[in-house]
């Protein structure tokens, strides 16, 4: 019988690419991970890996012995659902990573909607941008997660995770009332009106500043950074102090948040935008938290901010 986390290291390593990136994913060491998987090999009596210098690389054997292994953790977590499909009301705890703006606007009223409905579960809660919260799924600390995608980029779903769409969540420019593309206040705004002016952006390779990077050339230019920082509230509260631009998204740019002297104008690229998410683990949708939790994820992310 081959063992079931070896298998879930194999998976992990055809999707990251390196023992490094499997070992922090479950937070032990490429030397522990390595093992493991030599010793899975000798399981099933059958070459997995190619070593080259000090990478390396799934054979075709281990390829798909990898997409197997997404079955056959489909079928545990099937036996698992049909274990607890007879325990009625949902209890104990529910685990929940969420991305910082959508703490407030979702997380908060997700709570309240479990709590009315399924007093006997408990839901705790983990800050986490989605990346993180990827990880935080596979490795079974959390059971459910609010997550975002930008819409103009090309991000791969996660092995091992499915999503159930939100909402739409686009950017809007944020602007000091003295800033040139101020007015009109709520009118859309074409992106090249902001050619001229300075920025302030999420940084490099992240998704946020890749997602506006890739924006801003779309509409012909490279925006002028000044100011590079990822938390929203900063970025606003640099534009009010500097007059620069900021994109942030609409979930973030409640009137309640923004300083005084502040205008929100929606931009004409509807590209730009953030899809919300709720996402889980492949095949546990079944299990009566995770179901209790999905619902209450889809009513609140269907009314948030509308």
């Amino acid at each position: 019988m081959l063992d079931v986390r070896r298998l879930v290291l194999l998976r992990d390593l055809d999707a990251h690419g390196t023992v490094t990136a499997v070992a922090e994913l479950h937070r032990v060491t490429p030397s522990a991970v390595s093992q493991q998987l030599r010793l899975l090999e000798e399981e099933t009596g059958t070459r997995l890996l190619e070593r080259s210098g000090r990478s390396v690389y799934l054979t075709a054997a281990g390829h798909r012995l990898a997409a197997d292994t997404e079955q056959v953790l489909a079928a545990l977590e099937d036996a698992q659902n049909r274990l607890q499909s007879g325990a009625g009301e949902p209890v104990g705890a529910l685990r929940l990573a969420c991305f910082p703006s959508a703490l407030a606007a979702l997380a908060v009223p997700l709570g309240e909607a479990l709590e009315h409905a399924h007093p006997g579960l408990r839901l705790h809660i983990t800050e986490a941008e989605p990346e993180a919260a990827a990880r935080l799924l596979l490795q079974r600390r959390v059971d459910l997660a609010l997550v975002y995608r930008y819409t103009n980029l090309a991000t791969p779903p996660d092995p091992g995770i499915e999503t159930r769409t939100l909402r739409t969540d686009p950017l809007v420019a944020v602007l000091r009332d003295d800033h040139p593309a101020a007015d009109p206040v709520g009118a859309p705004l074409d992106l090249r009106e902001l050619a001229d002016t300075s920025w302030i952006t999420a940084p490099p390779q992240t998704d946020c500043g890749d997602a506006v990077l890739q924006a801003c050339r779309s509409a012909g230019f490279t925006p002028q950074v000044r100011h590079t920082c990822t938390d929203f509230t900063a970025m606003v509260a640099l534009a009010a102090s500097g007059g620069h631009t900021a994109l942030i998204s609409h979930l973030a740019a409640t009137a309640d948040r923004l300083p005084p002297r502040m205008t929100v104008r929606p931009v004409t690229d509807r590209r730009l935008a953030r899809t919300i998410e709720v996402a889980l683990r492949r095949g546990t949708a079944r299990q009566p938290a995770i179901a209790a939790g999905l619902a209450a994820a889809q009513l609140v992310g269907g009314t948030a901010g509308a």
